[in-house]
């Protein structure tokens, strides 16, 4: 039953407002920044789901682009090698949007369940805040600019 209302506030439902206060307070910020508020919060929450709805209806219609080419594509019967190569190509750049809308997706998807969450704002990989202005400027980020920067230069 604890776990409803982890539940709910990761999906943006109502929960005792001395509860959401408390878990929103505890979400680390860096030196300088104001702490969140419940308000802040639900802007990035809405924000999420505005993004979320907005990339499935792009990857639905990514998806049926690309099976129309897929189904288009044929045998080649009557297609010289540069129409050939040109479907190849067009085939191939779909694919790779619908793969890149698919992953942006997932990480805004996963954001949007990390909000609710005791720890949200928290750098996975040194524990350090990842920066509120980050998270409201790019609210999937999971590392600070530090780690990030480090994982860059790999």
């Amino acid at each position: 039953m604890g776990n409803e209302n982890t539940k709910g506030a990761a999906q943006g439902d109502t929960v005792a407002s001395g509860g959401r206060e408390t878990l929103v307070a505890a979400f680390p910020v860096r030196e300088g920044e104001t702490p969140w508020t419940v308000a802040e919060v639900d802007e990035l929450r809405e924000e999420l789901v505005v993004e979320i709805a907005r990339l499935r209806v792009e990857l639905s219609d990514a998806d049926a682009e690309l099976s129309d080419l897929l189904r288009n594509s044929g045998d080649g019967a009557g297609d010289d090698q540069a129409d050939s190569g040109s479907s190849a190509l067009e085939r191939e750049q779909e694919l790779t949007m619908v793969n890149n809308t698919r992953d942006l997706l997932e990480q805004n998807e996963s954001a949007l369940q990390r909000i609710g969450q005791p720890g949200f704002g928290t750098c996975e990989s040194c524990g350090s805040a990842v920066g509120k202005a980050r998270l409201q400027a790019f609210p999937r980020a999971t590392l600070c600019v530090t780690c990030k920067a480090r994982q860059e230069r790999r």
